[in-house]
């Protein structure tokens, strides 16, 4: 699919076929996808939880304020921004692009100084609203993603947070952002037209604010 149309015909939907399974190599592909995802120093500060068995989308959503799409979706990725994404990657980064030829070996230091002084200290609020933007990126490729795979998706904020990581053993350190519910359209079930979009003249400015 065009990426183009892609962008427009994506929607947030709340009827999914309840029982359908997306097949594992689609799923798959879909994750390694949406993992081309951009982040800052590439420090790819993102982990996700697939959610597909029965019992365990029951509990998701109790959590999620009991909302049907939950379990009717094929499966639920529990989006997790990880604050230690610095810690965890960045040596592997830089090899990579000593490797690549990216950056003089002469230069990794220099970068790695350069990665922790922009992250702060892994308590800070800097560090955490890195991991955050990076993890939203993600899943916005994921959504996309899933649209050129043939599936559907909705990205959900309604959910209790200290709930999803009880339930499922998310250390408190780490972010739950989202819930991003995947599946395919319930038969039968036709989209209203998209709803409310601003004119881009309220919301874009030139040069200034």
């Amino acid at each position: 699919m065009d990426i183009i149309q892609t962008i427009r015909e994506r929607r947030s939907i709340n009827f999914f076929e309840p029982g359908k399974t997306i097949p594992e190599n689609t799923l798959r592909e879909l994750l390694e996808i949406a993992n081309l995802a951009p982040s800052s120093f590439n420090l790819q500060p993102w982990k996700v939880i697939v959610v597909r068995d029965p019992e365990r989308k029951k509990a998701l959503r109790v959590c999620a304020f009991n909302q049907p799409k939950v379990e009717e979706a094929s499966a639920v990725l529990i989006m997790v921004a990880d604050p230690r994404g610095l810690e965890e990657n960045l040596d592997r980064m830089l090899d990579s692009w000593v490797e690549l030829g990216y950056l003089k070996p002469e230069m990794r230091e220099t970068y790695a100084d350069m990665a922790r002084n922009i992250q702060s200290t892994e308590d800070s609020l800097k560090r955490k609203v890195f991991a955050v933007k990076n993890t939203a990126l993600f899943a916005m490729n994921l959504m996309l993603a899933a649209k050129g795979l043939g599936l559907e998706t909705h990205p959900m904020d309604g959910f209790d947070e200290d709930c999803v990581k009880n339930e499922f053993g998310v250390p408190a350190n780490k972010i739950i952002p989202m819930l991003v519910a995947v599946g395919y359209l319930k038969s039968g079930i036709t989209l209203l037209p998209r709803a409310f979009r601003r004119n881009i003249d309220e919301f874009v400015r030139f040069e200034k604010y």
